[in-house]
């Protein structure tokens, strides 16, 4: 399929920001977006660059009853050479097709889902940032768009792609942030859409979520729905725990996200020599490593903020610092070296960096 492009005339554009530490995340949208729409009769068809236009939906549309819904999010960076960079597209794209499967959605074909992204973010790439730590945040979505009330699998639905430019996740930066243990919400179980990207698990996040930050904390920690002792994720991001020569992350039980930034971290890992472990760990083990001065370090994994560190945490009634309440070499490590790879300033052994305006 060739994708259609339609580009918004020049006077009728959005004036692009000037100052690039002032970006945040999430707020700005360029020009154009990505459109493609599914019918069983035609299968995937009509795809499109065009202007961001608002998406109309009739009342009954079954992605505003039942929830079904698909997205991911990756990033293209501005980087060595003036290069226009992708960090690993292909298994964001992947996993949004497991996602599908997992919510009987239609899968995306590969090919074109690639060409989507590197035509869009060309398209757009005046709008990609230079600043280091900024980039061009991607976010391709699929909902249902059936107009049917019923519990079943939309025969409809609509895929698309929007783009804009961001800067650090977290207000903090690539600084230590405090985290808070729930034992009071949970964000999924295993057997149900938790290793999805599916919106109703981040619905399920938010009052977790409003509760730590209402006491202080930039993230929640999310225990296992069955016991409220194992630990799963920390807000929307993997998690793992440096304890004496040990790299510890949870082990993917089907309740957790199978995040392309952990597995990247696992596989830089384990080529520096380092311990990584897959492995269910509790909350209590944490909290005895670091009662023992053995936890070194904790931090997350995430598309959106890359590495973020731990500097401390609290678990019901009692807060816990992380070893110098700074960012620990291993974190560190990982972080100047995935930002090394994405802004294409270090030769790629993985095939994980693809440059995209040559």
């Amino acid at each position: 399929m060739e994708i259609k492009l339609v580009q918004l005339p020049q006077e009728k554009r959005k004036l692009k920001p000037v100052d690039d530490s002032q970006l945040g995340f999430g707020r700005i949208f360029t020009d154009h977006m990505f459109t493609m729409r599914y019918e069983p009769s035609k299968g995937w068809h009509e795809p499109k660059i065009g202007p961001v236009e608002d998406i109309v939906l009739h009342p009954a549309a079954m992605v505003l009853h039942y929830g079904q819904e698909v997205f991911e999010g990756l990033k293209a960076y501005h980087g060595a050479e003036h290069g226009i960079y992708l960090f690993r597209q292909r298994d964001n794209i992947a996993r949004f097709n497991r996602s599908c499967k997992r919510m009987v959605m239609p899968e995306v074909d590969p090919q074109i889902f690639d060409r989507a992204i590197k035509k869009l973010v060309l398209v757009e790439r005046d709008w990609i940032p230079e600043a280091e730590g900024s980039s061009l945040y991607i976010r391709p979505t699929i909902i249902a768009t059936d107009p049917f009330l019923g519990v079943r699998p939309s025969n409809d639905y609509l895929f698309f792609i929007i783009v804009g430019p961001v800067g650090a996740y977290y207000p903090e930066g690539f600084n230590p942030v405090s985290i808070f243990v729930s034992d009071r919400y949970v964000r999924a179980v295993s057997g149900g859409v938790g290793e999805a990207k599916t919106s109703g698990n981040y619905a399920a996040s938010l009052a977790g979520q409003i509760e730590a930050q209402e006491l202080g904390f930039s993230q929640v920690l999310w225990l296992d729905a069955i016991e409220r002792r194992y630990v799963e994720e920390v807000g929307t991001m993997n998690i793992f725990f440096v304890i004496d020569d040990e790299v510890i992350t949870p082990s993917l039980t089907g309740s957790i996200l199978p995040g392309v930034t952990r597995e990247s971290v696992l596989t830089l890992g384990k080529e520096w020599g380092l311990k990584m472990v897959e492995r269910m760990i509790s909350i209590n083990e944490v909290v005895d490593a670091q009662k023992s001065g053995r936890l070194k370090e904790v931090f997350g994994t995430g598309t959106a903020a890359i590495i973020s560190p731990v500097r401390d945490f609290r678990y019901k009634e009692d807060d816990f610092q992380v070893a110098d309440a700074k960012t620990g070499p291993i974190a560190q490590r990982f972080y100047d070296m995935l930002l090394a790879y994405q802004y294409g300033r270090e030769s790629d052994p993985y095939g994980w960096v693809e440059r995209i305006d040559k």
